[in-house]
């Protein structure tokens, strides 16, 4: 077979990765909402410890905000990038405006970004309460209604509107929480793994091999077990591995991939190493075992149970199956592992492993990869075709090394091309041939880049980038250019977390070369990266010691005198910081990096560090058990001290000795002063105090000439009220503040880029702003300004303006001289015109929110260069100009606009607008037609949810592009066309649409995944719905005239079926081929009498059920929770033998 890869250089780590450490930089992947005194120390202590314990980030606020606040930056931001929501409604949980507003920003966060979850949960609650604020919550919206405004309130009941009708978590006090929370995180790692994709990369040639090795697994069966893949170094087989993974993980309760198997198991704690992966991935939650026994029998006792899929990448002969994780028969029937491997003999351990052997890449695909790299494009240019080709035929269907030759080709002249391919053309064997191209690869670098590219291989896989530059610099190295050239040549790359990666072949060839300094004697090598031998040459003091410039320590301890070694490290990392050695040798100390090590105030290796003279960077991130600045008035080399995350720092930090310091972060410390003469660092570029405790900055800050940056928001409304700018550097370029005070002299910093201020109450912005001729971010958040714009003009050098949440700002400057202008963001401001709009020719994304007195846009109908245009919740709104001529228009929302009427509003000039990928006019209630949408080529999704007078929309069967065709509340309409030729859609959502008679079509879309039609009530009958192949979601609730649904048996993919209140539905067939179906309510459905198979699904989890389902002899014998856990256990075998012994008859849920 052929290989498979990535379109961008492949990467692997020396070190074991689980899915956690594989996620993506982002700060929180759970936002939890919640009242705090009704369920904090309780339940929601109990859900966070979980969460932390399985190693997921959840935000939660610590403090509740002060009565009569809005939530802060911090907050917005957190909700933003958090994926998955869980309110936890409690009885004061709506007398809590935060908690409103938080729950608003999260629905709205839904409408404007895929992939987010809730997982509401109902807290000694009646769900009913929450969903039509019944209760404690009508008195808590009484109370909010004599304070806030009609438009507020409402906004806050759809909130509780659209999450109160989810599924969730009914919390009482007899149920178990233990329960509940369990099954949330099994929610959570579910939808998670679903996001956290192992693979990137756009992949070429991928789909076929996917299927093949998935053919193998037989997942349907209890055999076999075990998969190989096998093939030569570079051929793709950890991209294989991370494909199939990624396709079949969510079929599996546990799932960990792991890998530079290989890699890990050359360290002396390799094994105990990789048990812990193991463990911690599966349990979720850190596991530490001792010994190799112990965690055998960790593995034996807790991990085998689970039906799980283990893949170990990149095994060779050391890996003995038996040693790391006991018995293969000790694990569950159902569970499944992947080994890739350069050597087949491995996988002989296993009695029927399937092996699949990955092969060369055939000459179209390699062709395409070759290109990607050497042109960027998809197919070389005719002049180039034929000596692209030769180069594909020297690679022998190798991807890496087709990567590497188009990487090293890139932008070369035809004679360099010319010459290297007589180069490769040199290589006569296959086997070493990927080797042999990169280091012709290599031989190109530069002295120095020569040097950082073996650092990388041997040291820094793994490692970020910014502590490594100041020691490359310190080593005269330039390691900017030379990362960027490494990254250019495919021989590495920079993760999301600027984390350096590297395919495993390329590392390899690194340390290779390292080895051949020396081949006997490893401690006269340059780089050593075996702990054995790195402990060898620090026992024994080595020759080489001497020279040693980088040192890094995990889980050792180091002990004894250390005065007479180590007198040329450059670079110090610890992991721990239980102990230090005596007299540790600083001397030389570039870099030391102690980020979340735990060290402490009275750590040994402060006294040490006042030789460290030549220290440059210094990294306490996240060194939260520091409570004071240590001691740094020595190291008077410093460049950056970063000290963010240490949130019980308190005091002062001097500052003044460092001449060189170039950045200070602060972020989220208690530092309250910065002491020492400010005016001596006049190399200072950054000061980042986001979130500190700061009363004010050091007298004479404006005189330094090399500051850029200076960052001092914060979300906390204390800090404002005694924070002291004065003035501040003209050579500022990035100023963001908050503050109740003025700057004394913002007109003269003339370099200024971006200006953001938030919370800035009593501000005075000067009205010349407009000499200000740089700036090109202006962000004005939360600041009540009446006075901010009666401004002359703004600075016509703006490329973005965004004036959010100033709702006592009734009147915007004239926008006309902004003809730079490319994004414009108007949120929750009361002026009713934005004079001088028709003149931002430039723009290109303009998004108007929350504006209820915004009454027309004048000039809309000139901005020819729109791409994106947002207008949601302007009230006022009655009437647009013509959209006709916004032809590059690929995003358009007008969300709730509900003056907006079609006979006047100018949208009939939407049906042209052929580049639309997005339309969404959803809550535009008072809408009755659109015009024909045919035209629409490239849509992609449409939108027109809660337009309730909406009865047509012509054209939507002629949308051939079509993936999401949202039109639920919809009251009015009764058709919707043939549906049958939207070969691409994917979701379909009528759900509400009550006069809607027939949905045509429904049966012919391949593509559907998603299928919402719940409250339909006119509908009858649908269409055999076998095609579905796809199907996965199927919500039919309330569906009260629909007698019977066609096919449903055969939709071997679905996965939830919802179809509660059915009253009409006598039967359903035979559900035992729905091997994949997870949730099943069939409440209300009164005439239904068989639910056939059900003993066959075993992954149905959440069955609701209730006793007008006529199962009689069930109720009548057993009662409704006896039921419940029949049907919710009806796949084990053992369940009727259970009862018969107890004197029952056999259970048949399928039977009546």
């Amino acid at each position: 077979m052929e290989p498979i890869a990535s379109s961008s250089s492949s990467s692997s780590s020396s070190t074991c990765s689980t899915l956690p450490s594989l996620l993506p930089a982002r700060e929180y992947e759970v936002f939890l909402s919640f009242r705090g005194f009704d369920v904090r120390n309780t339940f929601s202590d109990h859900l966070y410890a979980s969460l932390s314990r399985s190693k997921i980030r959840a935000f939660r606020d610590e403090e509740e905000l002060p009565k009569g606040e809005e939530i802060s930056p911090s907050l917005i931001r957190a909700i933003g990038e958090s994926k998955i929501y869980i309110p936890i409604f409690s009885e004061n949980y709506a007398s809590s405006k935060w908690c409103l507003q938080e729950l608003a920003q999260m629905v709205e966060c839904c409408k404007r970004e895929k992939g987010h979850l809730f997982l509401p949960i109902f807290y000694l609650v009646d769900p009913r309460d929450v969903r039509h604020q019944q209760g404690p919550y009508e008195q808590a919206f009484e109370q909010h209604a004599q304070k806030h405004s009609s438009h507020t309130v409402q906004g806050w009941k759809e909130a509780l509107q659209v999450v109160g009708k989810m599924k969730g978590w009914h919390v009482t006090e007899s149920n178990g929480q233990g329960v509940v929370i369990n099954e949330v995180l099994s929610k959570i790692e579910l939808h998670l793994r679903r996001i956290y994709r192992l693979v990137t990369d756009e992949l070429v040639g991928i789909d076929t091999h996917v299927e093949e090795v998935v053919k193998l697994l037989n997942l349907g069966s209890n055999n076999p077990k075990v998969i190989g893949i096998h093939g030569m170094g570079g051929i793709g087989k950890t991209t294989l591995s991370k494909a199939v993974y990624n396709k079949i993980s969510a079929q599996f309760d546990r799932c960990c991939f792991l890998e530079g198997v290989k890699e890990t198991l050359t360290r002396n704690d390799g094994v105990i190493s990789l048990q812990n992966k193991i463990i911690s991935s599966i349990l979720r939650q850190d596991y530490q075992v001792e010994n190799m026994s112990e965690g055998i029998n960790v593995i034996k006792e807790r991990v085998c149970k689970h039906k799980l899929i283990l893949v170990l990448d990149d095994v060779d002969d050391k890996f003995e199956f038996d040693q790391i994780l006991g018995k293969l028969r000790d694990f569950s029937l159902e569970s499944r592992f992947i080994f890739t491997t350069r050597n087949k003999r491995v996988l002989d351990f296993f009695v029927g492993c399937k092996i699949y052997e990955v092969g060369e890449m055939s000459p179209h695909y390699s062709l395409k990869l070759f290109s990607k790299h050497a042109f960027r494009t998809d197919h070389p240019p005719k002049e180039d075709a034929v000596i692209s080709k030769e180069f594909v035929k020297v690679a022998a269907g190798l991807p890496l090394a087709l990567k590497v030759m188009g990487s090293l080709l890139f932008h070369r002249e035809r004679r360099f091309w010319e010459d290297k391919l007589k180069q490769f053309k040199g290589i006569l064997s296959l086997e070493s041939e990927v080797s042999k191209i990169m280091k012709i690869s290599y031989d190109e670098l530069t002295p120095t880049e020569k040097q950082i590219f073996l650092d990388i291989a041997c040291l820094f896989i793994g490692s970020k980038k910014e502590a490594l530059y100041n020691m490359w610099n310190a080593c005269s190295f330039h390691p900017e250019s030379g990362i960027n050239t490494l990254v250019d040549r495919s021989l590495m790359k920079l993760d999301e977390d600027n984390r350096f990666w590297m395919h495993d072949h390329i590392r390899d060839l690194g340390r290779a070369i390292v080895q051949e300094e020396d081949i006997r004697h490893p401690h006269r090598r340059s780089r050593i990266w075996s702990e054995k031998d790195a402990m060898d040459l620090l026992r024994n003091n080595e020759a080489s010691i001497l020279i040693l410039v980088y040192l890094e320590v995990r889980k050792r301890s180091l002990t004894g005198d250390f005065s007479k070694i180590l007198p040329n490290l450059c670079m110090l990392r610890l992991y721990v910081c239980d102990s230090t050695p005596a007299n540790l040798n600083m001397k030389k100390l570039v870099v030391l990096d102690l980020e979340s090590c735990g060290v402490e105030d009275n750590w040994r290796g402060w006294k040490e560090m006042q030789l460290a003279q030549k220290l440059a960077v210094i990294n306490l991130r996240d060194c939260q058990e520091l409570t004071r600045a240590p001691d740094l008035s020595q190291c008077v080399s410093l460049e950056s001290i970063n000290i963010e995350g240490c949130s019980a720092m308190k005091g002062a930090l001097h500052i003044g000795n460092f001449k060189n310091l170039k950045t200070l972060k602060l972020v989220g410390t208690q530092i309250t002063e910065l002491t020492g003469d400010i005016r001596m660092l006049q190399k200072l570029e950054e000061i980042d105090a986001r979130h500190t405790d700061l009363r004010g900055l050091p007298a004479g800050i404006d005189s330094l000439t090399s500051l850029k940056t200076l960052n001092l928001a914060s979300e906390d409304e204390v800090t404002p009220h005694s924070m002291k700018v004065g003035r501040l550097p003209t050579s500022l370029k990035r100023l963001s503040i908050s503050s109740r005070g003025e700057i004394p002299n913002l007109l003269e910093l003339k370099e200024l880029e971006s200006l953001s201020f938030s919370r800035c109450y009593h501000l005075q912005i000067p009205e010349d702003i407009g000499e200000l001729v740089n700036l090109k971010e202006l962000i004005v958040w939360r600041s009540p300004l009446d006075a901010l714009f009666p401004l002359k003009a703004l600075p016509s050098s703006l490329t973005t303006l965004a004036v959010v949440d100033c709702g006592k700002l009734w009147r915007l400057p004239s926008l006309a001289n902004l003809n730079k202008l490319t994004a414009l963001n108007l949120k929750q401001l009361g002026a009713w015109e934005i004079r001088g709009l028709g003149e931002l020719r430039a723009l290109k994304t303009m998004e108007i929110t929350d504006a209820p007195n915004l009454n027309k846009l004048d000039g809309l109908e000139t901005l020819f260069h729109l791409t994106h245009l947002k207008l949601e919740g302007c009230g006022s709104l009655a009437k647009l100009p013509s959209l006709a001529n916004l032809i590059k228009l690929q995003r358009l929302e007008i969300i709730n606009c509900g003056q907006l009427k079609d006979k006047v509003t100018g949208l009939e000039g939407i049906e042209g607008l052929e580049s639309l990928r997005l339309l969404d006019m959803s809550g535009c209630s008072s809408i009755t037609k659109l015009g024909d949408l045919s035209g629409l080529k490239n849509l992609v999704e449409l939108h027109m949810k809660k337009c309730t007078k909406l009865t047509r929309v012509t054209g939507i069967d002629r949308l051939e592009t079509l993936r999401a065709l949202k039109m639920s509340g919809c009251r009015s309409i009764k058709q919707l066309g043939d549906l049958s030729g939207l070969e691409n859609l994917h979701t379909l959502d009528i759900s509400g649409c009550i006069e809607l008679t027939e949905v045509k079509g429904i049966e012919r879309l391949p593509s559907l995944e998603y299928l919402w039609m719940s409250d339909c009530r006119s509908i009858k009958e649908l269409g055999n719905l076998s095609g579905l192949r796809k199907l996965r979601q199927f919500h039919i609730r309330g569906c009260t005239e629909l007698t019977e649904v066609k096919g449903l048996e055969r939709l071997q993919s679905l996965e939830y079926l919802w179809m509660s209140d059915c009253r009409s539905i006598k039967e359903l067939g035979d559900l035992s081929r729905m091997k994949k179906l997870r949730e099943f309510d069939i409440r209300g459905c009164t005439q239904l009498a068989q639910v056939k198979g059900l003993e066959e699904l075993k992954w149905l989890w959440d069955p609701r059920m209730d006793k007008r389902l006529k199962v009689k002899y069930l109720w009548e014998r057993y009662g409704e929770r006896q039921v419940n856990r029949v049907v919710r256990f009806a796949h084990e075998k053992h369940l009727r033998r259970r009862h018969s012994r107890n004197g029952a008859q056999p259970l048949s849920p399928g039977k009546t």
